[in-house]
């Protein structure tokens, strides 16, 4: 759900991609909705009536990780009393998602490189060869060229993922999203709620929203709304406690980024310091960027005359 440019850009970039039959590589920052792109990718593609499974390489150990992706015989080690399929196997004809790809094994990854160029692997403890006809769209936060550098990831392994690459904004870029996903998440919180209705949010917590740098992008952004939703008790009102952080007191709660300054000055260097294209990254009306400007003291000589 979105409406800035680089959002509508990013799901046009997508829809484009679904269609070619080919790995893809999926790169975005934690709570910018990887598995939601993934999942777009696949319900999209001419495979969008078979099979789509989900692997979080990072939550496995090497050996489990191993087991699951490629399956194992029985016997291939210490409790393995019967064959396992494999995810290939499960996914034939359809598409396998590997989430958190940085943090496969290179042992891991050297079979990955191969079932992904030659659609063949072998089970754990077997040998023989099985086909599978399976897209991969694999998914990391990490930079896998630094990875790369550190002997942590396959370059080849790389080339074969990176047909092409969907890189999801972070909420930071996506100014004029932040209070379309707010009311979505508030009123979606309303309903589970019980509530009749959801009086909006204040002027002050609108601003809050729309400063705050987000580091944890539209996961982060839902918890708060949530959070601060159910915890209001006079919900007949527009919500003005916005309750950033779960672990602070309720005034440390509400004070918000610690230098919206900041945030201002870099959003206005990102486009160049062009005020126009600045409010509307950020969601507001120039008006209000520039009375923000003025407030942080942001205002050249220049500008006030």
């Amino acid at each position: 759900m979105g409406e800035s440019t680089s959002f509508r850009a990013m799901l046009a970039h997508v829809s484009d991609l679904a269609a070619i039959d080919r790995p893809v590589l999926v790169i975005g920052e934690r709570g910018t909705g990887k598995e939601l792109i993934a999942s777009r990718l696949a319900l999209l593609s001419p495979r969008w009536n078979q099979p789509v499974l989900q692997l979080n390489c990072g939550a496995l150990s090497e050996s489990l990780l191993d087991s699951e992706l490629f399956g194992h015989e029985a016997g291939a080690f210490t409790g393995a009393t019967r064959r396992r399929a494999s995810r290939f196997e499960l996914a034939d004809h359809g598409t396998l998602f590997l989430d958190e790809i940085a943090n496969a094994s290179l042992a891991v990854q050297e079979k990955l490189l191969r079932v992904i160029e030659y659609g063949v692997f072998e089970r754990v403890g077997g040998n023989e060869l099985i086909a599978v006809d399976v897209r991969v769209i694999a998914a990391t936060h990490e930079n896998l060229q630094s990875r790369i550098a550190e002997r942590k990831f396959r370059a080849d392994l790389l080339d074969r993922l990176a047909f092409d690459v969907i890189r999801i904004p972070p909420l930071r870029e996506r100014g004029e999203d932040i209070l379309l996903l707010a009311e979505h998440f508030a009123q979606r919180m309303t309903a589970e709620l019980g509530r009749d209705f959801f009086a909006g949010f204040t002027s002050s917590a609108r601003d809050q929203l729309l400063t705050h740098t987000w580091p944890g992008n539209v996961r982060e952004l839902r918890n708060v709304v949530e959070r601060s939703l159910y915890r209001e008790s006079d919900w007949h009102a527009p919500l003005g406690h916005i309750r950033l952080d779960p672990f602070g007191t309720a005034e440390s709660a509400v004070t918000g980024p610690a230098d919206p300054a900041a945030i201002l000055t870099a959003a206005l260097a990102e486009h160049r310091h062009n005020q126009r294209r600045t409010a509307a990254a950020l969601g507001i009306t120039y008006d209000q960027l520039r009375h923000r400007l003025r407030k942080a003291g942001l205002l050249e000589p220049r500008a006030r005359r």
